[in-house]
């Protein structure tokens, strides 16, 4: 039976998501909530993006290597389950 590996699956999807989301509330993602919901009504042009830190540029790149690593055990778990089902 292959339940056990969906189990861990879940698991480690789920310790992910709540690591990205305490990551997000430590960086204050969700502080401007009011402003938040009028910004797709102001006529006025975004002003051009910062230039990332070095540090920026590796926490970008840790989490695009994180959600690579998901897909690629998203990817190994169907296929595990379609070549070995019963």
């Amino acid at each position: 039976m292959y339940f056990p590996y969906f189990i861990t699956y879940m698991a480690v999807g789920f310790a992910i998501s709540l690591a990205v989301f305490l990551w997000a509330l430590d960086r204050g993602q969700f502080r401007d909530q009011r402003r938040a919901r009028f910004l797709p009504l102001e006529g006025t042009p975004a002003p051009p993006p910062a230039k990332l830190s070095r540090k920026g540029r590796i926490e970008a790149g840790g989490l695009f290597a994180l959600a690579c690593c998901g897909l690629a055990a998203s990817a190994s778990v169907i296929v595990f389950a379609l070549t070995h089902g019963r």
